[in-house]
């Protein structure tokens, strides 16, 4: 297992959720935590802030410049910003689709583009997309949500593909349910029967601990039984 003591690792979404969760449990392991946030002031204690807002194109480059200007470094990629509103088939609405596209796909491609350079020569590098169990299968309505999630396990394999010979390793995290905001609207299973973010946060911790010669692709975590995964 690799000591994590002093690696940078860049965080989305941290403000909140499962990134925030994933940021504190990191900055516990000893690596330094480079917030990608929207609004400062909600960074996790004890993190480095950086704006980031996954609309904006040249946000992510500015993150990661910032990063390597004050750390010398980046060594991992966590993408875990994203937003949930509702797209379907038949009734969309339209915009709705442009909006989980552009933060869900196109804001973990543009993260993943401005630390890559980082990320090879660090030599060990690592990005974990969290996708989602919806990235798998359909099994309501929200289309949008599934075809973006989709899209990330696209992502993580093309990253797989072009950094493997550079010692980037990439793994796809994929939640079904998580007691998060972005959950709020369930009412289907109760929120004590939906998996923690600490969870998946602890799972994120032991991907990163993983050496070069025990990637993992994908790791699929569900809070109920589904005979199809």
């Amino acid at each position: 297992m690799r000591d994590l003591a002093g690696k940078v690792v860049m965080v989305s979404g941290a403000a909140r959720g499962i990134g925030r969760a994933i940021a504190e449990r990191l900055q516990a392991a000893g690596c330094t935590v480079s917030a990608g946030v929207r609004d400062l002031s909600r960074a996790p204690a004890g993190a480095a802030g950086f704006l980031y807002d996954a609309t904006t194109p040249r946000s992510a480059a500015a993150w990661a410049e910032g990063t390597v200007a004050r750390f010398g470094r980046v060594d991992a990629l966590v993408n875990a910003a994203g937003i949930n509103p509702r797209a379907t088939l038949l009734e969309g609405p339209d915009e709705a689709f442009q909006d989980l596209w552009s933060v869900n796909a196109m804001g973990p491609i543009l993260a993943v583009r401005a630390a890559w350079p980082h990320l090879k020569a660090s030599g060990q590098g690592r990005v974990i997309n969290v996708a989602s169990l919806s990235g798998k299968r359909i099994r309501n309505d929200n289309l949008g949500y599934a075809m973006s999630k989709f899209a990330v396990m696209a992502l993580t394999q093309e990253v797989r593909r072009l950094g493997w010979e550079h010692g980037i390793r990439a793994t796809a995290l994929c939640p079904g349910f998580v007691d998060t905001d972005m959950t709020s609207h369930v009412t289907s299973l109760p929120r004590d029967r939906m998996t923690r973010p600490e969870d998946l946060a602890l799972l994120a911790e032991m991907l990163l601990r993983l050496p070069n010669t025990a990637s993992v692709a994908e790791l699929l975590v569900n809070c109920r039984h589904e005979d199809t995964l």
